[in-house]
């Protein structure tokens, strides 16, 4: 019997480009022995929904678009029980497209879509904030909201230089957090303007991450990174240095590893997950779900671990 396949994409992610290669990509899941339906998202959250009501009639789900529509697929998938989740390839066409990098997927779409129709699976951790599902970062502090506050047009116009840009508006402006985490090895209390749960070894584009966490997606762990509040301007610099250099440890920054954390703070916060605006809590809780989804990456490479 053949197997069936879901196709969702953006149609306005990574300036439209996957309307040059539709054709081509629905072609290569044909060849592949699938039954192609293809559907093009309408609205927010659409993949999200059509995934969460149909996800079970098909034997495969691919998507295409940035880190947003990958944390829609997950939390379609994650709707159902853990035996009926289908294997999730994706097609990058986003602006930073950081989970893409983590899991060594391709850029050029032909070759990601090759990898999606015959690619092996890959389970990986994924987490949750306060109950709800996020792909590979939970983050709030300085900069977190640009990926959601810079609109689709600027994006699309500047590509990474949109984040960039909108994040060098912001630099006069820092805002620092009293903030209490709880994980399995300990207790932190500092205040910080930074803060970053993620299980991935690029974000914002920053590729060191990996090296500098040892990340490994399906360890039951993600990792933490905060930035405690500089004393000065030149304190700042050395720990933004340190960091683009991959450098371990720093007397700005700490690490930590652990399967929950628990976040107390003074005041509302706003957080972003995968991305996307993720709401704006006094406290929260992440936490691991080991190996709760399956990826499509490609045959016979080293597994999508840490840099």
């Amino acid at each position: 019997m053949t197997e069936k396949l879901l196709f969702i994409f953006n149609p306005h992610s990574g300036k439209g480009q996957i309307k040059n290669y539709l054709s081509e990509i629905i072609d290569i899941f044909t060849k592949s022995g699938y039954d192609v339906t293809v559907r093009p998202t309408q609205a927010p959250l659409d993949a999200y929904e059509y995934i969460k009501r149909n996800g079970n009639e098909y034997d495969r789900i691919v998507v295409s678009g940035g880190d947003g529509m990958l944390n829609e697929a997950v939390n379609g998938i994650m709707c159902f029980e853990e035996s009926d989740r289908k294997a999730l390839g994706y097609i990058p066409a986003g602006t930073a497209n950081d989970f893409a990098s983590t899991l060594n997927l391709p850029k050029n779409m032909i070759q990601a879509a090759r990898i999606a129709a015959d690619g092996e699976e890959f389970k990986c951790d994924i987490g949750t904030f306060n109950g709800k599902t996020f792909n590979y970062v939970a983050a709030f502090g300085a900069f977190t909201d640009v990926s959601y506050d810079t609109s689709q047009e600027t994006k699309n116009a500047l590509g990474h230089l949109a984040y960039v840009w909108e994040g060098i508006k912001r630099l006069p402006n820092l805002q620092f957090y009293h903030v209490k985490i709880k994980y399995d090895s300990g207790l932190i209390e500092d205040d910080v303007f930074l803060c970053i749960v993620l299980n991935a070894t690029s974000v914002a584009g920053m590729h060191s991450a990996g090296k500098i966490m040892d990340v490994d997606l399906n360890d039951g762990l993600f990792e933490l990174l905060i930035f405690k509040r500089p004393t000065n301007i030149i304190e700042f610099q050395s720990v933004l240095t340190g960091l683009m250099k991959g450098q371990t440890s720093g007397d700005g920054y700490m690490i930590a590893k652990s399967s929950e954390f628990e976040f107390i703070c003074d005041e509302n916060i706003k957080w972003t997950l995968d991305g996307e605006y993720g709401g704006d809590p006094a406290s929260a809780v992440v936490r691991v779900l080991p190996s709760a989804v399956t990826y499509i990456v490609e045959k016979s490479a080293e597994p999508p671990l840490s840099e």
